[in-house]
């Protein structure tokens, strides 16, 4: 199966005022993801995850290298449209995101942007907010509404634009714990429909739920692989200045104390059941 997003050797380099380019914000970085999958990109502030997700979005065109969507190269400045339509992305502030005063007419911004008739704007428009919850919802004012509300919206009104892949970028960290995982739901139902994910987080949990976790720092790979797989290197992962999930500290810690804790264990449910049952055994 082809790559919906295929990245080869990409180089992004921000320039400051005097013109002089900074070091890479993104290095040498060659990545692909295959349609329908759930991938996360974790690393700490300014390892170049969300430059990259701008990247495959077409909002930053590579310095060096590619980027193609569907086949379609970043650099095409007449394929953008497309691009931007199989590639969405819902950011970090959802305020940023909402455009109007009712929030099914900010869901129908997108596809009336695009030439899509009337009816099928209806038909989208409310499949959308169906898909996130926030039907009943429809006629009010989005500043009414909560950050985890918000946030579903915007991610109804980039659904609606029919992609099949959408890019997260970060779109928990301004939420509080309620928030954080009505969106994650969202975002796992969207998954098991089919399309695509690239989510950007810096919540540990939340890329142990993802199928693929790639960590960057200073602007290169540096692990890309399954969770149970990725989380197991915890010293390596604690080098990058980066946290592990609750679950995989905890059962390093009580390895530590001669607990036979299994070395693929990552989520809280898994560590649960754990202790339950050793719990039993004793």
């Amino acid at each position: 199966m082809d790559p919906i997003i295929s990245i080869e050797d990409l180089v992004f380099q921000y320039k400051r005022e005097d013109l002089v380019p900074e070091e890479p914000a993104v290095d040498h970085v060659s990545l692909q993801f295959r349609p329908g999958s759930f991938n996360a990109i974790i690393g700490r502030n300014g390892s170049g995850k969300s430059t990259l997700a701008k990247n495959i979005n077409g909002l930053l065109i590579p310095t060096a290298g590619w980027v193609y969507v569907k086949g379609w190269d970043t650099k095409d400045p007449d394929k953008i449209w497309e691009i931007r339509q199989s590639a969405g992305m819902v950011f970090q502030n959802p305020d940023n995101q909402l455009v109007s005063s009712i929030v099914e007419d900010d869901v129908a911004f997108g596809p009336e942007n695009l030439g899509v008739e009337p009816g099928e704007i209806r038909r989208r428009v409310d499949e959308s907010l169906y898909a996130v919850n926030m039907y009943e919802e429809r006629k009010k004012a989005p500043h009414l509404l909560s950050g985890g509300q918000k946030q579903r919206i915007a991610i109804a009104g980039v659904v609606a634009m029919r992609p099949e892949c959408i890019i997260f970028d970060e779109p928990t960290a301004m939420l509080d714990p309620h928030g954080r995982q009505e969106v994650m739901d969202i975002i796992q139902k969207l998954h098991k429909e089919g399309i695509t994910i690239v989510l950007i987080t810096h919540f540990m949990e939340e890329a142990a739920k993802a199928e693929r976790v790639i960590i960057m720092d200073k602007g290169k790979v540096m692990l890309d692989g399954p969770p149970k797989d990725i989380f197991s290197r915890v010293e390596e992962i604690r080098s990058m200045d980066l946290d592990v999930p609750f679950a995989v500290d905890l059962a390093d810690r009580l390895r530590s104390r001669g607990i036979p804790v299994p070395a693929d264990m990552i989520t809280d449910e898994e560590m649960v059941d754990f202790l339950c049952q050793y719990k039993s055994r004793i």
